[in-house]
């Protein structure tokens, strides 16, 4: 489970800027939005983040997601760039280094992970877990003259004496320690546990153009997802479906259609053989069966609409964080998605779920009209400053002279008392059609 997030000199951001999911003094809804882990510790199950467009919402999940990419996919050539950018809007940020940080509780164990760099290496890496008080795993720095890594392990872990040399001759200077481990054959606890986090727990962002409908049928195909409860969320999201027909269809493929397939898709080369010596390509097919009136008609999946499309993923989404421990980054939680449906898809989460967590993006307001489904720490707002930077804040961050209990927190947000909102000009455009 995450409980805090912070970033710094990346993208929009500058100054550093942290997302905690450390819930404040307030029982308000107790029972609904909070974890309790070890050490009396209390998190939050949910994070709703507003603001303008531009304002660097997508940003702190987009780093988040980075963070993860960085560990799990590390390069595979020291010459590689690392693909980012840093704050740009400033002479001085884009030479200097950027950072990322999260704690997080993984089996029962507190870890705190650090990194700071740049696009050509990883300048300096920390890992530290409390038991119970901090300690350090491994602290690893990076000679950038020699491009060569030193990794410092903790005293009180244990190594075989080879474990050192071969996890660094694996640690090329643009990777992680995290992800020049996952390279070899050697074991280590502290470090299983931390890559187990970022692969099982931490998943990728979901952002609005992600085709999130073919994940879920390749899980329900690999029965990771039932499909009866696919058809049940939807069913309680009044899409009125009863069934849901998966087919796999064979067709013959040419031998253009092969080039373009190994030239420009590029498969595993397990798959591109199997096509080869098959000729023969399978592809699937959904169909949603709707039942009206006890009679059924079997729609493709194509012609639904795009809200229906959009929450056949989302049930899959739901069923994975009701069913398994996860955090899932969703940008734009409410596209396509009517607001009474967007307050049931949150209000299903939060109700059923054990330990998962779910951050998202919105410009949904209608939900800070009500407090009895809602907690002031769960809402966040982005705002940039005169700089242009990002500033991330929370609605609990303000005291009581902005916000008391009988403030209406949508008018103060609708009027732009909270920030997070955009500072727009008169209507009236002047242009000149001059020849």
């Amino acid at each position: 489970m995450i409980i805090n997030f912070s970033v710094q000199n990346f993208g929009s951001i500058k100054d550093k800027q942290t997302l905690s999911f450390e819930a404040d003094k307030s029982k308000h809804l107790e029972d609904y939005f909070i974890i309790h882990s070890i050490g009396g510790i209390r998190l939050l199950k949910l994070g709703l983040l507003y603001g303008a467009n531009a304002s660097g919402k997508t940003g702190i999940l987009k780093a988040l997601d980075f963070l993860r990419d960085l560990v799990l996919e590390p390069e595979e050539k020291k010459t590689d760039e690392i693909k980012f950018n840093p704050f740009l809007f400033d002479s001085q940020t884009p030479n200097l280094p950027s950072f990322l940080s999260i704690d997080f509780i993984q089996n029962n164990i507190r870890y705190f992970y650090e990194i700071e760099f740049n696009r050509k290496s990883i300048l300096k890496e920390q890992l530290s877990i409390y038991n119970p008080s901090k300690a350090t795993v491994f602290l690893r720095t990076t000679n950038t003259e020699k491009q060569f890594s030193e990794i410092k392990f903790g005293k009180k872990i244990i190594l075989d004496k080879s474990f050192k040399k071969t996890l660094e001759s694996n640690t090329i200077w643009n990777n992680t320690v995290l992800g020049g481990f996952l390279k070899t054959n050697i074991e280590l606890k502290e470090l299983k546990e931390v890559t187990d986090w970022f692969s099982n727990y931490l998943r990728p962002i979901v952002l609005t153009k992600t085709q999130l409908d073919d994940y879920v049928t390749s899980e329900i195909e690999s029965t990771d997802i039932k499909k009866e409860d696919i058809i049940s969320i939807l069913k309680k999201a009044d899409f009125n479906i009863s069934d849901i027909i998966i087919k796999k269809i064979e067709r013959d493929v040419s031998p253009d259609f092969l080039d373009f397939l190994e030239k420009i898709v590029q498969p595993p080369e397990k798959s591109l053989n199997e096509i080869k010596n098959k000729r023969k390509i399978t592809t699937t097919k959904i169909e949603l069966e709707h039942t009206i009136n006890d009679v059924s008609y079997k729609l493709p999946f194509e012609l639904e609409s795009e809200g229906t499309q959009r929450y056949y993923g989302f049930a899959g989404l739901l069923s994975l964080l009701l069913k398994d421990s996860m955090a899932i980054p969703i940008d734009e939680l409410e596209s396509s998605l009517h607001p009474d449906l967007f307050t049931h898809f949150l209000l299903s989460f939060l109700i059923n779920s054990k330990s998962s967590q779910l951050i998202a993006t919105t410009h949904n307001r209608e939900i800070l009209n009500n407090k009895d489904i809602f907690r002031n720490d769960s809402i966040w707002f982005t705002n940039k400053d005169e700089n242009g930077a990002t500033d991330l804040y929370s609605l609990s961050d303000f005291d009581s002279s902005v916000i008391r209990d009988t403030t209406n927190i949508y008018n103060a947000y609708k009027i732009g008392k909270l920030g997070g909102s955009p500072n727009l000009g008169d209507y009236f455009i002047d242009i000149r059609n001059e020849k």
